[in-house]
Formats: C-alpha cells, structure tokens, sequence
C-alpha cells in the first residue's frame, strides 16, 4: 500500500474591502451591524450584487438588529482550534432585526436543550474590536447585547484592508524506495542508485528509474554514497516572518558535491558554517543525529531528511575549481 506524506502551504495576504464590505467592518468596530438594501429587502452581510438578479446594489446601507432570532441550529458537541468558540456551542442561522436574510454565527449556549428555533439572541462584542466579523465574539440568549471584558473599541478610523491566511493542504505518495532511503540515514548512511548501462548515480533511492535509458532500478542497484563533499553553489536567505517561520537572522543553503559521484544534494542545511564564510569549493562532511534520537521524516527543500541533519565544515583545504559553479544537479 502507498504511503502519503500530507503538507500544508500557509500564507498570509491582504484584502481591499471596497465601500460596502470596508463600511460593514467599520460599523462592526463600533458595535453596529450594517445590511443593504436590495429589492428582497435587507441583506446582511451586505453584498455589492443582488444574489438573486446580479445587479449592482450600490451602498444603500441600513442598520440593523443588533438582537435577532434564531432560525436554525446545529449543535458543534467537540469544537477544535478553527471554531469561533473553545467550548460546545452551536452555529446558527440568526435574522436579525430589520434584515430580510440570516446571519451565519455562533451562539452560546449551556446546551442543545438550551436552543430552540424562535429564540431571541443578542450578540457579545469583543472588548478589543478590529473590524472584524470576530468583533462578534458570538451570540448570546436575550435581548441584550454584552462585550467581553472591558470595552476597548476599535481602530478609530475606516477599515480598507484585511488580514487573510491562506492555506493550501495536500497529499504526496511516497515510494518504497524514499522510505528506504530514509531509514538508511537512522543507519547514518547515504544511498543511491547506479544505472548499470550508463552509470549515472541517482541520489536517495527515490527514483527507480534511469531517465537516459529508461531502466527500472531495483535493490541491485543501490550503492552506499560518501559523507563528504564540497560546496557548489548556495544562497543565502534573509528572513521574511510569515506565519510557520522561526529563523531571525540570515540562513544559507548549499549544494553538495559528493565525492567520487555525479550527486549533487540540494539546498542542504549547513551547521557551524557562518553564512559570511559560505562560498565555492568549502570542503564539508555529513552532521547525523544520534542513532536512537527522533528524527524529522520530512525530506523536502532545506529541511534535513531524516537523521541527516546538515553539513559542517570538514577542515579540508577548499577545492579551487571553476566548473563547480555549473554542478547545480
């Protein structure tokens, strides 16, 4: 059976609002909940578009509620991290008061038997608001609005930008040959595959093929690679803080000639190397983890593969040769 190894890409961005969406979050900020107006009547959130014919509805904003009732519910019994709220609670379809739609939002709730359709609800700001459809922390039972904790406000000024984080979560088989690779590093071992026709070593077992003359490798094939090479090329990286990154200060990645082999490792961590001493021709040798320490399974760009855990310098003289630059792979 394949393996899958699963990955998330994050990333953050900003968001202009527009005059419809930027006058909502504004309002929210000052404990006012925005609709506009359409020909069904009042909708909210409010839209640029009619939902029903397209047309452009312009800024006919209105006010409403801020209490409403409860059309529908369902109850979330185990909330995880993403869920507005860090205990049972439920979501709910509320109208609010002088809206001609529902508003999607939490409720706050002692229990299922505490909801009922027709219920009147009110919401609970958040004391620090930032225009934010969260400045409502949730909505309570009653008429009454509340605020979480002393009442702070918000920015004082229009909201037009937002914060969003994007995030991106797939899925990557995984050969029977990249385990074996990488259950040969807990060994503190280096493998490859060497094509009998034409010789070339491919590195980390992961390709069982020969492109150039299309032969399948199998474990025939594999050959121990050495733990030493010289330094290609490389590049420094000056930290940018988004969200997942824990370097401060510059970091570099370097390309790893092996010796003896065509192999060329990429973007390989370096360990006692300063990024100022980083140029061609460094003599390095292979820094393992200890044999029976947990390791880091993942084997993508610039992260270490398994118990392989950078490159230091070997204390060798540098190799003085120009064609190093061109050994990119």
């Amino acid at each position: 059976m394949t393996r899958f190894a699963e990955s998330t890409i994050t990333f953050p961005y900003k968001r202009s609002l527009g005059p419809v969406t930027g006058a909502f979050m504004t309002a929210l900020a000052e404990k006012r909940i925005l609709g506009v107006r359409s020909d069904a009547g009042v909708l909210v959130p409010p839209m640029e578009w009619d939902p029903a014919t397209g047309a452009e509805l312009g800024a006919d904003l209105v006010e409403v509620g801020p209490a409403g009732t409860v059309e529908s519910w369902t109850w979330v019994p185990e909330p995880t991290e993403q869920h507005p709220l860090d205990r049972p609670f439920a979501f709910a379809f509320i109208r609010l008061d002088g809206a001609s739609s529902p508003l999607l939002h939490a409720v706050d709730a002692a229990s299922p038997a505490a909801l009922s359709a027709g219920m009147r609800v009110a919401p609970r700001w958040r004391g620090r608001r930032v225009g934010h459809i969260t400045d409502i922390a949730c909505f309570v039972p009653g008429e009454r609005s509340e605020v979480d904790g002393d009442d702070v406000g918000g920015p004082g000024q229009p909201v037009e930008l937002m914060d969003y984080t994007a995030a991106v979560t797939y899925s990557t088989p995984v050969l029977a040959m990249a385990d074996h690779a990488l259950a040969a590093t807990r060994e503190h071992r280096l493998i490859g595959l060497r094509c009998p026709t034409c010789e070339r070593v491919y590195v980390g077992g992961d390709r069982p093929y020969c492109p150039v003359d299309a032969l399948e490798l199998d474990a025939d094939a594999e050959v121990d690679l050495p733990n030493v090479g010289t330094i290609t090329n490389f590049i420094v990286v000056e930290p940018v803080q988004y969200p997942g990154q824990t370097a401060t200060e510059p970091f570099a990645r370097v390309f790893v000639l092996l010796d003896g082999t065509d192999v060329v490792l990429t973007y390989q961590p370096v360990i006692d190397l300063p990024v100022g001493d980083i140029h061609v021709g460094v003599r390095v040798a292979a820094v393992w983890a200890p044999r029976d320490a947990p390791v880091d399974t993942f084997s993508g760009i610039g992260r270490p593969m398994g118990s392989l855990l950078g490159w230091t310098p070997s204390g060798e003289p540098d190799v003085n040769d120009p064609d190093l630059v061109n050994r990119i792979y």
